[in-house]
């Protein structure tokens, strides 16, 4: 039987309607294809707990977590990846990759031209029928 790995993701997003993407880095799994930055969700946390640590040690800043965009799960061949993602806003600090190989700001109508790993797609297609979410 395959391990589920529960998991939380940052939709960040900046007045011009622009999304923080993240590139998976070459030594990472699913290595060089886009998500939205997060991680792991550690036993005794919240996912919004989960959400502001990961976000804080992947990028060096601090944010607020709003409303649950998108409850997913995806079986990849070796692991089953529940993914939940939420609407967050910087509150404290710029992001840095420290992990990824790449953070880039896109536009919501663009997203669908990264290569996203599938576990992501979902968020994207729901973002893109939401509009704009201010």
């Amino acid at each position: 039987m395959k391990k589920t790995v529960h998991v939380v993701g940052a939709v960040m997003e900046r007045e011009d309607r622009s999304i923080l993407c993240a590139l998976r880095s070459p030594d990472m799994t699913l290595p060089n294809l886009w998500e939205f930055p997060g991680g792991k969700i550690e036993a005794g946390e919240t996912p919004e707990q989960s959400l502001k640590r990961e976000i804080q040690e992947e990028l060096g800043c601090e944010v607020s977590v709003g409303g649950q965009i998108k409850d997913v799960v995806y079986e990849y061949e070796a692991v089953i990846v529940h993914l939940l993602t939420y609407e967050a806003n910087i509150v404290n600090g710029a992001p840095e990759a420290k992990e990824h190989a790449e953070l880039k700001w896109v536009k919501r109508e663009q997203l669908s031209d990264l290569t996203w790993a599938p576990a992501d797609i979902p968020t994207i297609e729901a973002l893109q029928k939401q509009g704009n979410m201010r």
